[in-house]
């Protein structure tokens, strides 16, 4: 896990790096397994519960963490109240969260959230995932776990459209950071998808292509 740096808050055990957890646990890799486990069971429940009338609006964004880590925090599923930066990277001000998620959940409906994309090419697909995984990185609501609940988010629109779950696996590892945190690192400080896009695209496979 890596520490944020807040503004008037700090959610971690003292000296820690390891949140405040309903559990009560306080070893580092025990949680993260814990919430590896907890984050494939809400791939499976969601999947599972992907219809024609699933709406990708920002409610549903905010419960895919609410119900994915209400066991463990608290603070599941809610918007940040303070300021956040990681590295040199400064998300959206807590002031304003509220505001630029409407703002990006606004135009995400103008699109249908991109529940036509299955008659899309590939290409211009990417584009659009990106370019909506950037803002929200860029966003990035809540306290911890956005990188991977966004993930889950949009590989939820990607298989109501036919395609498998993103595989991310070629943009992960092979240097310190690697490909997909430097992809983000884009969005978050120039907000520049081209690189997130590639990664999206190259990640992006029709179930009907897997058989």
């Amino acid at each position: 896990m890596s520490k944020y740096q807040f503004q008037e808050s700090d959610i971690y055990l003292p000296g820690t790096e390891i949140p405040f957890n309903r559990l009560g646990l306080e070893d580092a890799d025990l949680l993260g397994a814990v919430e590896e486990s907890l984050l494939q069971q809400a791939y499976q429940a969601f999947i599972v519960e992907l219809s024609a009338e699933i709406c990708f609006d920002e409610a549903y964004y905010r419960s895919l963490h609410q119900r994915t880590l209400a066991t463990l925090y608290d603070w599941a599923g809610l918007y940040r109240s303070v300021d956040m930066a990681k590295g040199g990277s400064l998300f959206c001000r807590a002031a304003y969260l509220e505001q630029e998620s409407g703002r990006i959940f606004r135009q995400l409906e103008a699109e249908n959230f991109l529940k036509e994309a299955q008659d899309w090419p590939t290409l211009r697909f990417a584009e659009r995932l990106a370019y909506y995984q950037g803002e929200l990185i860029a966003l990035h609501p809540f306290l911890e776990l956005n990188g991977r609940v966004t993930r889950l988010f949009i590989d939820l629109i990607a298989i109501f459209n036919g395609y498998g779950p993103i595989d991310y696996s070629h943009a992960l590892g092979d240097g310190e950071p690697n490909a997909y945190i430097r992809a983000s690192i884009a969005c978050v400080q120039r907000a520049d998808i081209d690189s997130l896009q590639q990664i999206i695209l190259d990640g992006l496979c029709r179930v009907d292509d897997m058989s």
